[in-house]
């Protein structure tokens, strides 16, 4: 994360503004559950450690959907004086709890069953029963999946898959697309684990499938970990918004100049942002406080997802020095340039 493109306002499409949609995540819910059940069943029938690797798969993904549903409601939570921001960051921290639970417990389960099978092979028992179940999972998901795809295609505009999910600020969208991307890819090594322990009879076969959807899942929570760091340490708003607040502020008629602006996402639809500007001389306390409603007041309109807009006054020179610490802290790129 944290690696903002200047051009993205004119690739994306409702950048910084878009909502968390828990109808996604009631959908892989309603799926995941259905189908953990069912592979935990064929699990038991036919003995294979791929299909319970994939049943704790589905387990796991059922309760990430579930703290994702705890974390929105918890960011919605409205500012009080222990939290004068608000809880939006709230999300973001559960969001890189679900790539701790996808690592820990789909990862860590999927490999261990997976070696057992290696090192104790066992005859697979009503293979059938397990290729029925995979073929009904397959459907379930897809269509699981397509409802996230569309979800985030609304929302990524013409960037790039990748790109749009590394320039995301609401991680819901491309977490439970992640997740439904790495389901399908399990199905699909599971079966093919499956189909050739029982065409050749060599059930290792079983547990290397097993271990290929562990290694999935691996790939998917260091993933959901990296985008989802960024957010919750504190990431700079679009481009475009910084832009925008300071086109506002040099546009009104008490501000002799919009030095820049740092800001800081709090949430999907919540925004910090502090500006620095230089007011005209020779006005009064009440001119500048006036001003300073006036531009506090057109953000708002233009912006609703600022919620915290603090303006300083401040010399261009005082400005330049701090932004240059910034770029030389590391920063990529100096906000509100």
């Amino acid at each position: 994360m944290g690696r903002s493109n200047p051009a993205l306002s004119q690739r994306v499409r409702t950048p910084g503004a878009t909502a968390p949609s828990t109808k996604v995540i009631y959908a892989a819910l309603a799926g995941n559950v259905a189908i953990a059940a069912i592979k935990f069943i064929a699990a038991a029938f036919s003995g294979s450690s791929a299909m319970l690797s994939e049943g704790v798969h589905s387990l796991v993904d059922s309760v990430n959907e579930l703290v994702l549903l705890y974390g929105l409601r918890r960011s919605n939570a409205p500012a009080d004086v222990s939290h004068p921001l608000g809880y939006g960051r709230e999300l973001y921290f559960w969001s890189f709890v679900v790539a701790l639970l996808v690592f820990t417990l789909g990862t860590g389960i999927s490999i261990y069953e997976g070696v057992e099978r290696l090192r104790h092979p066992q005859p697979l028992q009503s293979a059938a029963i397990a290729f029925v179940v995979l073929g009904l999972s397959f459907v379930f998901e897809a269509a699981s999946w397509r409802i996230a795809l569309k979800d985030f295609q609304a929302t990524k505009g013409t960037l790039g898959y990748m790109e749009a999910i590394r320039e995301s600020k609401n991680p819901t969208t491309f977490t439970v697309l992640l997740e439904d991307t790495a389901a399908l890819l399990g199905l699909i090594v599971a079966f093919l684990g499956l189909l050739v322990a029982r065409i050749f009879n060599v059930p290792q076969f079983d547990g290397l499938a097993s271990i290929g959807i562990g290694l999935i899942l691996a790939v998917t929570a260091l993933l959901l970990a990296r985008e989802t760091k960024g957010l919750l340490i504190g990431e700079s708003a679009y481009p475009h918004v910084q832009a925008s607040i300071l086109r506002i502020a040099a546009e009104d008629p008490g501000v002799d100049h919009a030095n820049g602006v740092i800001t800081a996402q709090l949430g999907p639809q919540r925004i910090f942002a502090a500006l620095s500007a230089e007011f005209h001389d020779g006005q009064t306390t009440q001119d500048i406080e006036a001003c300073v409603r006036r531009i506090e007041a057109r953000v708002q309109a233009a912006h609703p997802e600022v919620a915290t807009l603090f303006i300083k006054p401040q010399t261009a020179g005082t400005w330049r020095s701090r932004r240059d610490e910034l770029v030389s802290a590391g920063t990529t790129r100096p906000q509100g340039e």
